[in-house]
């Protein structure tokens, strides 16, 4: 009994320090990750008008519409990739990127984001939308790096999410009751008008804190994986039994002066429109300039608002011929699990009902370093008062 007790001090001195040390970090991460819970639909609320048109007859080729595109916003930001949907209403998305890899904070990291919507009939651009001050790209951004650079924030805040894992498991230790009488307070609020603040706060540590653990643990896990190399390798490992990695070993587009004049853009177009034609839609990012080996990469989004289940094709630059392409049936379950990553850690992959649990689950994490807090300042102060 003796060795039970000096374990649970020592578990209580590790949850308070390491939640001490992080608390304010994962205040941070967990509101800003409760905030860009419903960004999905708040931000397609508010670009609706610009988000769908009215299909008029053909729609133009994709080269014509990059090229029209280009030369409307100018020769001062290059557009990088497209969003094209197989829905005929929806309007297609051209974005201009570009960083500086040598900045130290995310403002100054970006040049320039932007996303523009264009009439694929007409090409008229509907509206442009600078993504790089968007609320909930900041939110995300502010969630993923503490808005400095990814090499400087996300180590931060990986190492406080693996300290708030330690804290979720520690204070499951600490909940845990001694008997059946015990476990009736931590279970519920057995509040009365008599019960002081103090009470209410424990109790709001610790009855939240129990029931939102499960869901909290999968949101931290899930964050450890895009800040640590190495969680990602262990989830795959684990999950798909081996220890041989994927093959992503790019394929070359191979100059050859004979071949006739195409544009290859289109053609990796409409390929990638006729093999997934039930798709939600795909992306498509023209090779390098610069690189004369270098591939049309695009990425098909099977459905709407989820990313596990995806393809990637590759064609080449010169000729639009198909040259690799890696099918969401093609990937081991390990590489499956990888994929879900982000669809499991905003809860889309259940759905809205998903979103709620992440949402709820967040809001819930974001108290707990207030809380805990609180729990620590009034015991201070009590003894020093005595």
């Amino acid at each position: 009994m003796k060795n039970k007790s000096t374990f649970k001090k020592i578990v209580g001195k590790v949850h308070l320090w390491l939640g001490l040390a992080s608390g304010l970090i994962v205040f941070v991460v967990a509101i800003t990750g409760c905030i860009f819970a419903f960004s999905e639909e708040i931000t397609n609320a508010q670009r609706k008008d610009v988000m769908y048109v009215q299909p008029e007859g053909k729609m133009l080729p994709t080269s014509i519409l990059w090229e029209n595109t280009q030369q409307k916003i100018g020769k001062e930001e290059q557009l990088s990739w497209v969003n094209i949907y197989n829905a005929p209403d929806k309007s297609w998305v051209f974005y201009t990127f570009k960083e500086d890899e040598e900045a130290v904070t995310y403002f100054s990291h970006i040049i320039y984001y932007k996303a523009i919507y264009v009439n694929p009939y007409t090409g008229q651009i509907l509206r442009i939308y600078d993504e790089e001050t968007d609320f909930f790209h900041v939110v995300k951004m502010l969630h993923w790096s503490l808005l400095l650079e990814t090499r400087y924030g996300q180590p931060i805040v990986g190492y406080a999410t693996l300290a708030f894992v330690v804290l979720l498991l520690s204070g499951l230790v600490l909940w845990w009751p001694k008997n059946k009488a015990a476990r009736k307070q931590r279970l519920g609020f057995q509040w009365k008008n008599t019960t002081q603040w103090r009470r209410k706060n424990y109790d709001l540590h610790n009855v939240l804190g129990f029931y939102a653990g499960s869901i909290a643990t999968i949101l931290a896990v899930t964050g450890l994986v895009w800040a640590f190399q190495w969680v990602q390798m262990l989830v795959y490992v684990v999950a798909s039994l081996s220890v041989t990695p994927p093959d992503f070993t790019p394929a070359k587009s191979v100059f050859n002066p004979a071949t006739t004049a195409v544009n290859a853009l289109d053609i990796a177009a409409q390929t990638t429109r006729t093999r997934h034609a039930t798709a939600n839609g795909f992306q498509i990012r023209p090779a390098a300039p610069e690189d004369t080996a270098s591939v049309i990469g695009v990425y098909v989004q099977q459905k709407d608002g989820l990313y596990y289940h995806s393809h990637s094709l590759e064609y080449d630059r010169y000729t639009g011929k198909l040259l690799k392409e890696r099918r969401h049936e093609d990937k081991n379950f390990g590489e499956k699990l990888v994929t879900a990553n982000y669809d499991i850690h905003v809860g889309a992959i259940l759905g809205i009902w998903g979103k709620i649990l992440a949402f709820v689950a967040s809001a819930i994490c974001a108290s707990l370093p207030l809380t805990g807090f609180m729990i620590w300042w009034a015991r201070a102060n009590k003894s020093k008062k005595k």
